[in-house]
């Protein structure tokens, strides 16, 4: 068993996160829903919690440190690591394609996806399939900082497709400097796969006792009006 620790002392929780709309952004409302969900969590059991942006690798390298006051990061798919141990569940979506509405992509098994050149987000966990075709050199890919230049990339034909969520689509579709070309895209109608959102955990003590406090708080409230609230 675990020996327990102090919250008294330490109700406050302290994560790493990145600008990912509408799961996640310091400028969105309540931080996007991920965090607001993980909030609410924490707020059902008395504690806190203050999240810090970075772009994503060092999201993920800061949560990693020993050094500091970080005990994970979010959001998260589950991928194998023993760095860091997982949450209950924060909600559900769907991985897919963008493509060119005049240049649709057809696939039947993901290894149909090696005739194309695909967009991906540097250090970001696609499917398992498709990262270990990437890493065997059988996918043609081109990594980026972000979802928004894989859509240009994507508009502009230098790829024919880029991974994306079908929420992260959507959300920066409807911006005002996309309304001028959001016409010209679409979300493949054949889906990757539909994922998780997690936290992930510091694969310690206390990582693993917030991730205790986290779950009990996330069974207190409701995960889907919370997230129904900000992806809508």
């Amino acid at each position: 068993m675990l020996s327990p620790v102090n919250f008294a002392a330490a109700d406050t929780l302290y994560l790493t996160s990145l600008h990912w709309p509408p799961f996640s952004g310091e400028q969105l409302k309540h931080q996007g829903a991920c965090i607001a969900i993980a909030k609410a969590a924490l707020g059902a059991v008395g504690h806190s919690l203050e999240v810090d942006f970075y772009p994503w690798s060092r999201a993920v390298r800061m949560a990693s440190r020993n050094d500091a006051k970080y005990l994970g990061y979010l959001p998260e798919y589950r991928y194998p690591t023993d760095k860091f141990v997982f949450s209950e569940p924060m909600g559900r979506s769907a991985l897919g394609l963008v493509e060119r509405k005049s240049h649709p992509i057809s696939w039947i098994e993901q290894k149909d996806l090696n005739q194309y050149t695909i967009g991906v987000v540097e250090d970001y966990v696609n499917t398992a399939e498709l990262d270990a075709m990437m890493v065997n050199g059988s996918q043609s890919f081109e990594a980026v900082a972000s979802d928004l230049h894989n859509i240009n990339k994507v508009l502009t034909g230098r790829i024919d497709a880029a991974v994306i969520d079908e929420h992260v689509l959507r959300y920066i579709l409807s911006q005002p400097n996309m309304q001028s070309v959001k016409h010209k895209l679409q979300f493949n109608k054949k889906r990757l796969i539909s994922k998780e959102l997690f936290i992930a955990f510091k694969n310690n003590q206390q990582g693993q006792l917030w991730r205790e406090r986290f779950n009990q708080g996330l069974a207190k409230i409701n995960v889907q009006a919370i997230l129904a609230e900000h992806i809508e």
